[in-house]
């Protein structure tokens, strides 16, 4: 069975965006991509809701094709225009959209119905809100969860509104230049 990865960054005090959306405070850079790029290899799939979707398919697309593009984002761009893409939405439809899936209800069937299917992981990007439902329906395998060295005060939580306690075991960690740390828990089912 495939296994659903969320990929977060976060504040140190838990917060994937400020208040109003903004992810300015993250210092993502090269280092940092390239890994996650490592991750993109064993995946084939990617998982969003609406918003990140918009926000990230109005980049990544392109990317690899702009004059000062690294290695990094040469490779994530790739690998983004051939991943299968899963959109949360209940606006969107699947009219036009080339290797898309838009899932707008009975979120519990059609994820489990997903990772049913022949192929490698699918991974999570943002999407604070899908990420928190899927965790409530106790559907994501996995966590790497990227700690920045900044303090929002205030924002959008990662792990907000969770209703369940959910035991989680850490498998790496990996320290970047930049001050960011991953971190890596596999859900511990038992």
């Amino acid at each position: 069975m495939r296994k659903l990865i969320l990929v977060a960054h976060t504040s140190l005090d838990g917060f994937v965006a400020g208040p109003k959306g903004e992810l300015d405070g993250f210092e993502a850079d090269e280092e940092n991509l390239q890994f996650v790029c490592k991750l993109t290899e064993e995946a084939d799939a990617a998982l969003f809701g609406r918003i990140s979707y918009k926000l990230l398919d109005s980049y990544w697309p392109t990317a690899k094709d702009r004059a000062n593009a690294t290695k990094g984002e040469i490779a994530y761009s790739n690998w983004y225009n051939h991943a299968k893409k899963i959109v949360f939405s209940k606006t969107m439809t699947q009219e036009s959209l080339h290797n898309m899936t838009i899932i707008s209800g009975n979120i519990s069937n059609e994820i489990i119905k997903i990772k049913e299917q022949a192929g490698k992981n699918i991974l999570i990007f943002g999407s604070p809100t899908v990420s928190q439902s899927l965790m409530q329906l106790d559907l994501i395998d996995n966590y790497w969860i990227f700690v920045n060295p900044i303090i929002f005060g205030q924002g959008i939580a990662l792990f907000a509104g969770l209703a369940k306690k959910s035991k989680l075991k850490l498998l790496n960690t990996k320290q970047f230049s930049n001050g960011e740390i991953a971190l890596n828990y596999v859900v511990d089912r038992q």
